[in-house]
């Protein structure tokens, strides 16, 4: 019974996904038909003193997403987020992934839990929308990783590229054929923007804005400053490349060190969850007044309110920025 009431929510999920996804599609292509071939409609759209671009900088996917992401003014961060994650995807299939999985959580939750407990249905589907955006940090945050690790390796191959004559702009599109992604894509974006017309400081600040790295900001202002003063830019990578993985060292002594802090932090809060799941095996009904009663209720709120503040108090208290 259990797998057919599961194979049935995630039925509807898909469902409602490709719903989602392909809502106001067709109105979208029948124009870009109409442009494209010179119909009337493109006509009229002439006559009418419109300008009809061909590219649209802005991808709909659905009205709920696009009224979601403009009352919250989430599309710059989503795009950010996703760009700097890698992966392909839009603002709105993200916010439509969210909802889906938000109403799929629900539709579960409701389901498997007892009926004294159906009300509390809104905290697995909060849970499950928000595992699509974990993703995608989640994602964001290994692609920074892996970036921050081949970057000093780029910076000495800039400066050895330079030494035997090569010039700055192309020692960057050399990058591309000699490192792995995502290094190697984002500079040989950087060249691109810079062969296609752009200024060489306009496309390093971009490469900055897109790589929110310290190790980055470094280099950009090096390299801006020695374009501006001169100097030996060899010389300067080389140096640099020396401090970030010095730097590197010393975050790893840190983490070492403060590996004890947040094991503890760790241990004392998983504590309380690990005894109310031992509560409600051992005295259910000690554990339903927190459910069932209004009080309860209420006592229940500002115990996970207040653990999760120790959490991130604790957290901060081990955190220690190099």
């Amino acid at each position: 019974m259990f797998v057919i009431i599961a194979i049935a929510i995630w039925v509807c999920a898909l469902v409602i996904w490709w719903v989602c996804s392909n809502a106001f599609r067709h109105s979208d292509l029948d124009k870009l038909k109409s442009r494209l071939l010179g119909t009337n409609k493109a006509k009229k759209t002439k006559a009418t003193g419109q300008n009809a671009s061909l590219i649209q900088t802005e991808e709909k996917g659905g009205l709920l997403a696009t009224r979601l992401l403009k009352r919250y003014q989430l599309q710059t961060k989503f795009q950010e987020m996703l760009e700097q994650a890698g992966m392909r995807w839009s603002t709105h299939r993200l916010v439509n992934t969210c909802l889906v999985a938000c109403v799929a959580g629900w539709a579960l939750a409701w389901v498997l839990l007892p009926g004294q407990f159906q009300r509390f249905a809104y905290l697995p589907a909060l849970l499950a929308g928000s595992l699509p955006l974990l993703y995608v940090m989640r994602k964001r945050t290994a692609r920074m990783r892996r970036f921050e690790e081949l970057f000093p390796d780029s910076l000495e191959f800039v400066a050895r590229s330079m030494r035997a004559g090569h010039a700055f702009s192309v020692s960057l599109e050399m990058i591309h054929r000699e490192f792995q992604e995502p290094l190697s894509g984002e500079f040989r974006r950087t060249f691109e923007e810079h062969n296609l017309g752009l200024p060489l400081d306009v496309a390093l600040q971009k490469l900055a804005k897109r790589v929110p790295s310290l190790d980055v900001h470094f280099f950009v202002s090096a390299v801006l400053l020695q374009k501006r003063t001169g100097g030996n830019l060899a010389e300067i990578l080389d140096k640099l490349a020396y401090v970030i993985r010095e730097r590197f060292k010393l975050r790893g002594k840190i983490r070492a060190i403060s590996a004890h802090g947040r094991m503890t932090g760790a241990a004392l809060s998983c504590i309380p969850i690990g005894v109310a799941v031992i509560m409600f095996y051992a005295n259910a009904d000690y554990v339903r007044f927190f459910f069932l009663d209004d009080v309860g209720n209420i006592m229940l709120g500002c115990a996970i309110v207040l653990q999760l503040i120790g959490y991130f108090i604790m957290r901060q208290i081990v955190k220690i920025e190099v």
